[in-house]
Order: structure tokens, then C-alpha cells, then sequence
């Protein structure tokens, strides 16, 4: 069993958190902090966009390996890891600029993975 497509998601997902964790480390530095966020929002926010996509991304990428795994065709793979990369970029934007809007537009994209995902996975037990 290959999981070539949810490899190729969970490769992308690796570069954007590193560009997440980039982004909390030079604030850090710039702000004298090694760790906390010393009632910074502007650190807040960008803390909370890194901590965010580690409380999300992992299940959801489980959920696509298990549904590429079932044998569901690739598009559907394809689509769900468009959707939560896509996701996770509009919601680590809006953190960044404090959009209300695209931030339940990125969350609302991350649940609909999770959701379809999950039903997916759940559909192929039966």
C-alpha cells in the first residue's frame, strides 16, 4: 500500500510549519524572548497560529493516510490536502492579521477535511 499522495501533503505541511516556527523564533529574537511571549499580542497571535496548525494538521493528515489506505481514489486525497493546506494558510494569515473572517474561513476549510475525512474512514469499517 502506497500513501504517495498523502506523502506529498504531509511534505508541504512539514515546510509550512517550519515557516510557522521561523516565524515565532524571529519575534522571539527580536523581542528578547526565549520563550513565553512576555505579553506581546503581536507574539500571541503568532504562538497561537503555530500551536494551532500542530493541534490540527497531525489528525488530519492521519485521517488522509487512512483514507488513501482504504483505497478512496486520489482525487479525493488530492482534494482534502488541498483544502487543509489551504486552510491552515488562511487561518496562520488571519492570525497574523487579526481577520476574523478568514479565520473561521480557515478553520471552516480544516473542518470540512476532518469531517469528510473522518466519515471516509469511518464509511470503509462497514
Amino acid at each position: 500500500m502506497s500513501l504517495a499522495v498523502t506523502g506529498l501533503y504531509a511534505g508541504l505541511a512539514g515546510l509550512m510549519l517550519i515557516v510557522l516556527s521561523v516565524r515565532v523564533i524571529q519575534l522571539r529574537r527580536a523581542r528578547g524572548l526565549s520563550s513565553g511571549d512576555g505579553g506581546d499580542a503581536e507574539l500571541t497571535r503568532r504562538i497561537r497560529a503555530h500551536g494551532n496548525y500542530c493541534e490540527y494538521v497531525p489528525l488530519a493528515l492521519i485521517i488522509l493516510a487512512a483514507v488513501e489506505g482504504a483505497g478512496y481514489p486520489a482525487w479525493l486525497i488530492h482534494c482534502l490536502g488541498i483544502y487543509l493546506l489551504a486552510g491552515r494558510v488562511v487561518h496562520a494569515w488571519s492570525m497574523a492579521a487579526g481577520s476574523i473572517r478568514a479565520r473561521v474561513a480557515g478553520m471552516s476549510l480544516t473542518f470540512l477535511v476532518l469531517g469528510v475525512g473522518s466519515v471516509a474512514a469511518i464509511a470503509d469499517f462497514f
